[in-house]
């Protein structure tokens, strides 16, 4: 009886460590990258923060605005040091104005193709009323946050055909020995025409327009060879086969946010994804 209640003991002794260790692993360390995925639906909204300094890159549309201001003040953001508009669909666009109305913003990022709409027009509105000039970015941009090096990558003319989603910036973070690549709404012609200036590989990848198959999407894949990826997506507007069908053939991990929001975290040796 005494040997049946050792091994009980030991079992549990053996789970309680595996989901100490488990909670150690999944929980952030001071000076790790951490990548937030907001479960947006069919839109697009990342938070990315390293030592108490914050991007967001795209807002989603209008109605996430409660969750996002919510998610601030539970973790006590006051201020984004970069807002990264990709482009001004407002599935990306929709919530800026009421970011930007209610925290502070250091430098805003844009695309180069606005959209007339209701949210642009608050979005820029807001600006004004904040005094906050906009950079419109054109070919490789460079910015500072901790130790990250980060390059906004946007067209430097506008495409004839889908010329709001051809005009989202792509963005690229490389933490360490770790790197991401965050492809906006690109699609055909702006990934033929990203891929004719990079040269590099990445671990992580957003892929572009939601999960809508792209002609193009295989060799991208091919090219910056990503262990990870995130699609954007609901469960009203999934993702199409072809291009779950691509990611599998490539060996990559997916997730996707109709599932739930999404957590990366890196320490610039290894990447931890929570979902």
């Amino acid at each position: 009886m005494k040997n049946k209640e050792k091994i009980i003991m030991t079992i549990i002794l053996i789970i309680l460590l595996i989901a100490i260790i488990t909670i150690s692993i999944l929980k952030e360390k001071k000076g790790d990258l951490k990548i937030y995925f907001f479960n947006a639906g069919k839109a697009d909204s990342v938070l990315i923060s390293k030592n108490n300094k914050y991007i967001m890159i795209d807002t989603g549309e209008e109605s996430l605005s409660n969750e996002i201001l919510g998610y601030f003040k539970k973790n006590n953001i006051t201020k984004l040091d970069y807002l990264i508009i990709t482009h001004f669909d407002k599935d990306h666009v929709g919530s800026a104005s009421v970011i930007i109305d209610n925290i502070e913003i250091g430098e805003v990022l844009q695309s180069n193709v606005p959209k007339e709409s209701v949210y642009y027009t608050n979005y820029i509105n807001s600006l004004n009323n904040k005094n906050i000039t906009p950079k419109t970015v054109e070919g490789n941009y460079e910015i500072k946050l901790d130790n990250l090096k980060i390059t906004v990558n946007g067209p430097e003319s506008i495409y004839d055909k889908n010329k709001s989603n051809n005009s989202s910036l792509i963005v690229s973070i490389i933490n360490g020995n770790n790197s991401f690549l965050f492809m906006g709404d690109s699609e055909n012609k702006r990934i033929k025409d990203f891929l004719s200036i990079n040269q590099n590989t990445y671990d992580f990848i957003k892929i572009p327009y939601h999960g809508n198959y792209l002609k193009r999407l295989d060799s991208l894949i091919k090219e910056i060879t990503p262990k990870y990826g995130v699609l954007t997506c609901s469960e009203k507007e999934g993702c199409e086969e072809e291009t779950l069908k691509i990611l599998d053939n490539n060996n990559v991990k997916y997730y996707l946010t109709k599932n739930g929001s999404i957590t990366i975290y890196s320490d610039g040796k290894n990447i931890t994804v929570k979902q």
